[in-house]
């Protein structure tokens, strides 16, 4: 499975979106680094690619999210912390192995790309819709 940005995953929020489908283009590049011979060390690099993306695109989120004073930040964090966690078992599955297997093809499948929809659509939209809310509110 690729995933993909669609309208589904818009927040309306344009620097969000735009890291949201880097995001995703970092997780396909390292999809596409399983298929092509099963090379550990490529896989590793790519997932070292996508993790300090995830950890430079969770660090401008906190940034917003503390700007607007979003009620929800801790409850956010704690969510950014399962992809943290999600991105070490890959780690570890990938030391443990000769290189990417389905296994970790499924895992990153699983656990990345369906914690990054599911998150993109509830919680990432709700700061969205916040920073909307308030600062509309301002305006009138």
């Amino acid at each position: 499975m690729r995933a993909e940005f669609d309208e589904n995953l818009v927040t309306g929020n344009e620097m969000i979106d735009s890291q949201h489908k880097e995001l995703i283009d970092k997780i396909n590049k390292l999809l596409d680094s399983c298929e092509v011979g099963n090379d550990k060390v490529v896989a590793i690099k790519t997932l070292d690619y996508l993790a300090d993306y995830t950890e430079f695109h969770f660090g401008e989120e906190e940034k917003l999210q503390e700007s607007i004073n979003y009620p929800a930040i801790t409850e956010h964090k704690k969510e950014h912390d399962k992809l943290r966690q999600v991105v070490k078992d890959l780690y570890n599955m990938l030391e443990e192995e000769e290189g990417p297997s389905a296994a970790f093809v499924e895992q990153v499948n699983r656990n990345v790309i369906e914690w990054l929809y599911k998150h993109i659509k509830g919680f990432d939209r709700s700061v969205a819709e916040y920073k909307f809310m308030n600062t509309s509110s301002e305006r009138l």
